[in-house]
Formats: C-alpha cells, sequence, structure tokens
C-alpha cells in the first residue's frame, strides 16, 4: 500500500512536470534587442551593418576616446605572432603608409614607463578600436561632448545676466 502512494505520487509529479515543460516551451521571449518570436523559436539575425561610406578620422567626443577604425578590417590577422594594424601604423611605417602613429601611450607600461615597442597591454587593438560601421543605434543617445556642454552653460550665464 505504501508502495502504491509512492509510486502515485511520482506519476503525479512527472505529468506535472511534462504540463511545466510543455507550457514554457512556446511562451513569448522576452524582448530584448532582438524582439519578437518564443523561447523555442529561433529567429534570423538582423543583417550585419556595412562599412560606412564616410572616409578619414571621426571627431572625438571625450578626451582619450579610443578612435574608431575608418577602414575595413576584414582578414586583418592580430594575435600573439603578429600585428596586421601595425604594418602601416608603427612608428616605422607610419609616414610611408599616410598613416597615423599609434600613439606614445601604446609604448606605455602600466607603470607608466616608455617602452621600445608596443606594449602588450596596448598590442590587441580591437580591445579598444573598433571599425566604423553605418548601424543606427540599438537604443536611443543622449551623449553630449564636453564643448556642447560648456557652449550650453555659457549662453546661460551670459543670457541671466
Amino acid at each position: 500500500m505504501k508502495w502504491l502512494a509512492i509510486a502515485s505520487a511520482m506519476v503525479a509529479l512527472a505529468m506535472l512536470g511534462m504540463g511545466v515543460a510543455d507550457e514554457g516551451r512556446d511562451a513569448s521571449a522576452p524582448d530584448g534587442l532582438r524582439p519578437g518570436g518564443t523561447v523555442g523559436q529561433s529567429l534570423p539575425a538582423p543583417p550585419m551593418a556595412g562599412q560606412s561610406r564616410e572616409s578619414g578620422r571621426e571627431v572625438l567626443n571625450y578626451p582619450e576616446q579610443p578612435p574608431v577604425i575608418p577602414h575595413n578590417i576584414r582578414d586583418y590577422q592580430v594575435d600573439l605572432r603578429s600585428n596586421r594594424c601595425l604594418t602601416c601604423h608603427s612608428r616605422e611605417n607610419a609616414v610611408d603608409a599616410g598613416a597615423p602613429m599609434v600613439s606614445i601611450t601604446h609604448f606605455m607600461d602600466r607603470d607608466k614607463q616608455v617602452l621600445a615597442a608596443v606594449s602588450p597591454d596596448r598590442y590587441f587593438c580591437t580591445q579598444c578600436h573598433v571599425p566604423q560601421t553605418d548601424a543606427s543605434p540599438i537604443v536611443g543617445n543622449t551623449f553630449r561632448t564636453v564643448d556642447e556642454v560648456l557652449t550650453e552653460a555659457l549662453e546661460r550665464e551670459g543670457g541671466g545676466q
């Protein structure tokens, strides 16, 4: 009799578990950066952003901002043995390539000691620098540059007199 009660309880729990699992399988997925669909459904990824049509260097919005890369870097090899970026941006090649030289900060270790070569801390360029694309922002942005903030403050100060 005791075994019958235990077996009945286990069957009931198994049935309840299957019902809950079936219910959660097709529940709507949370709306994140890619809204729509269900938990069990795989939606195609949005198309990749294209390379920006604008050429040249972007204006930096704040001091020490890493500049974006204004050219395609697809198939560039950057690993422990090779850094394709340095073929144009190294101290030796920058003038001939017409590319900006790597910043002097890239030749300093974390104790601010100047090194003869690019610091291992700064060797992997795409940790900070990203290719410039024509992608539209995923979320809204109200960032203002320091120049915009200062101009607005001066206008308020001058207008209040």
